[in-house]
């Protein structure tokens, strides 16, 4: 073995395994292994992306604060990363029973906001690129185990557009994203959490549901995902007492994630809910 082969192995060994990125989602170290896709689905507003934020902080806080102390590339196609908002649930998990001085929590937070990489992508075209850009830095940070995507359906419309009537030309450019991400996937052994926006169909038979539980993306990229998060909401009234002694109806939003995964193991079925705090995710 050569010496750069001898190197690459060495980083291929010492590449973190997230398998317990998250107990309520994932039991008893059920999670994604290396090399392996989770996908979180749902129409909008079913806290796909809160998810993640919530994933990112387990991932970058360190160990004595209960994160995983690994690095993450974030790719946001929808423009949507809200750094005021990620950086409030950092703080609020910090200062969890903390008792530290306010220098030593900033520097607890830039050092959990180092182990951070953050992308932007406008188009199919520039996430192909971005995948390439995203073995230089594998390569060069045994550290990084994470990417988070939001989301791989961002230019599925556009893509349908460009691509005319061909259903090939249509896939063309996600199709050779997901043939490079499966090649990156087993080369340098990274987990990958990605969002997909539900799209309403119309489905023939029975137990075609609402439609909406169905994969529609290309084939390829079908293949690489290994677990699924359908995420959907519901709204619960909670009964808390007011200021006067009264009892007034408050509203609340509660999540739903039901997980399922699939592969060479057997196929598993778990659903967890969760409400949304100034602090990120807490599951109930």
């Amino acid at each position: 073995m050569t010496e750069n082969g001898a190197q690459l192995f060495a980083r291929l060994e010492t590449r973190p395994c997230l398998k317990d990125i998250e107990p309520q989602l994932f039991p008893e170290g059920g999670g994604p292994n290396h090399g392996e896709v989770v996908e979180l689905y749902g129409t909008e507003g079913t806290g796909k992306t809160e998810m993640l934020y919530h994933l990112l902080c387990r991932c970058v806080l360190p160990v004595a604060t209960g994160g995983l102390e690994v690095d993450v590339v974030f790719v946001d196609t929808d423009y949507s990363l809200d750094m005021l908002r990620l950086v409030s649930i950092l703080e609020s998990r910090l200062n969890a029973g903390s008792s530290s001085s306010a220098e030593s929590d900033e520097a607890a937070l830039r050092l959990c906001l180092s182990r951070l990489l953050v992308v932007h992508c406008s188009s199919s075209s520039q996430l192909l690129l971005t995948l390439h850009f995203l073995e230089t830095s594998l390569s060069s940070r045994p550290g990084l185990a994470l990417l988070l995507i939001d989301s791989i359906s961002a230019f599925y419309w556009l893509d349908r557009c460009e691509g005319g009537a061909s259903a090939i030309r249509q896939e063309e450019k996600l199709r050779k994203c997901a043939e490079l991400l499966g090649r990156l996937l087993s080369d340098y052994r990274i987990t990958v959490f990605t969002t997909c926006h539900a799209i309403k169909k119309v489905y023939n038979g029975p137990s075609s549901g609402s439609g909406y539980d169905r994969p529609y993306l290309c084939r390829p990229w079908q293949r690489l995902v290994t677990h699924r998060l359908l995420c959907s909401r519901q709204e619960t009234n909670s009964v808390a007492p007011s200021a006067g002694g009264s009892e007034e109806q408050s509203r609340r939003q509660v999540f739903t994630v039901h997980c399922t995964s699939s592969g060479s193991r057997t196929k598993a079925y778990r659903s967890s809910s969760f409400c949304v705090t100034d602090g990120g995710v807490k599951f109930i």
